[in-house]
């Protein structure tokens, strides 16, 4: 989520303002506690480039990724890149574990954080074109009287807006801290609970606001409507319907990652030691953070949406219908961004951090696609701007 812890998006959207969130992930969706390690320097990057026979030098991805490594002291990045012609490559850099300097997975699983918020965004528009959601239909309409605070009323407060982070409901998880994130299970009504002690950071549809609190709505939304948990709706319409096989919704009380994986690391304050963060318990992100994955997953998810392989054409054109976010040529749509490119155009994505892990990419109208992980969510601009460039490297070479 990075949420703003900024989670998500704030990872997503971290641009906002160029300013970085509280350490800590909201953004990203959960921030969570951690174990000290010391600090420890990740060791020089390696030139890995996959599915295709070794260069003679490292690719302008693979460059990109040396340079997180070398210069911005990630321990890993992983990535996975698709041409238009369906091809994949999948690149690694640094190391998968600081205290046994193992080698990074190929394309190991990692916590997504606010790309999460794309999946539920689309099991929400799912709902609309089932003509079980209405779009402009207000929160009360499906949860009444749960949403009321100072300066805020479910009622005045649209599906819409919560999607489109325009309802002006402030975020829950800078009011968390590290350790109570780490080691806590929250409920979803827990994390609105904390959100509605604070006041409404503006008007409903007064301006652009990135919020958690907006997907934790749309998630018990969707519960409310279907009567199964988000989990499994998810996974029904979406993770199976398209063969993502290395995506899941971690269970109640599951900390762990369940397949191949490169260790997270996370520094709160940001001139303080790596620690740890790969063990934790997600609940805090949940509809807005908590789905793990792969960079080769993500490709193929958004992939499959931008085809209209999820979505009839109507939801998808609303969910493609963005406003401004932030001062860096960052849109947002319904829990989909579009950010322009150095060749030319724009790719379609979300993008999320959560401690430990920050991810980055999307696709193009022609069908490329690329994913970056990188297991240390960037406290500085330099950092924020190179897992860019190796974005924009991977879509633009």
């Amino acid at each position: 989520m990075r949420a703003q812890t900024r989670q998500g998006l704030r990872s997503s959207t971290r641009q906002q303002g160029g300013r970085r969130r509280r350490a800590v992930s909201a953004a990203a969706a959960v921030a969570i506690g951690v174990m000290t390690l010391g600090a420890l320097a990740p060791p020089a990057a390696s030139d890995s480039a996959a599915s295709a026979a070794p260069a003679a030098r490292p690719d302008a991805v693979q460059r990109a990724m040396n340079t997180l490594v070398r210069d911005d002291g990630m321990p890993a990045v992983l990535a996975s890149v698709q041409d238009r012609n369906g091809r994949t490559r999948t690149y690694t850099a640094g190391v998968g574990d600081l205290t046994t300097g193992s080698k990074v997975p190929r394309d190991g699983q990692v916590r997504i954080g606010s790309n999460t918020k794309a999946f539920t965004a689309v099991v929400v528009l799912q709902l609309v074109g089932e003509g079980k959601i209405g779009l402009d239909a207000t929160v009360d309409t499906y949860l009444p009287g749960l949403v009321r605070g100072k300066g805020i009323d479910g009622r005045r407060i649209t599906v819409r807006q919560l999607l489109q982070h325009t309802s002006g409901l402030p975020e829950y998880g800078i009011h968390v801290d590290d350790d109570e994130f780490r080691n806590r299970y929250f409920e979803p009504r827990e994390l609105l609970d904390i959100a509605l002690r604070y006041k409404a950071d503006a008007a409903p549809g007064e301006k652009w606001g990135y919020s958690n609190t907006n997907y934790v709505l749309a998630g018990l939304i969707v519960q409310k409507v279907t009567g199964r948990p988000l989990a499994e709706e998810m996974d029904r319409r979406i993770i199976k319907r398209i063969g993502l096989r290395h995506t899941y919704f971690p269970t109640p009380g599951e900390m762990t990652i369940r397949e191949p994986h490169p260790h997270g690391y996370h520094r709160n304050p940001a001139n303080t030691p790596l620690r740890d963060f790969t063990e934790m318990d997600p609940s805090a992100g949940w509809a807005a953070g908590q789905l793990i994955s792969t960079n080769s997953d993500l490709n193929r998810f958004f992939t499959a949406l931008l085809a209209g392989r999820l979505l009839p054409a109507a939801q998808l054109a609303e969910m493609r219908t963005t406003v401004p976010a932030g001062t860096s040529g960052l849109r947002y749509g319904l829990g989909l961004t579009s950010r322009p490119l150095s060749c030319g155009g724009v790719y379609w994505g979300h993008g999320g951090d959560i401690a430990g892990y920050e991810t980055r990419g999307g696709v193009t109208d022609d069908g490329r696609a690329a994913n970056v992980a990188v297991t240390n969510i960037p406290t500085d601009e330099a950092a924020t701007q190179h897992v860019k460039d190796a974005v924009d490297r991977a879509l633009c070479g």
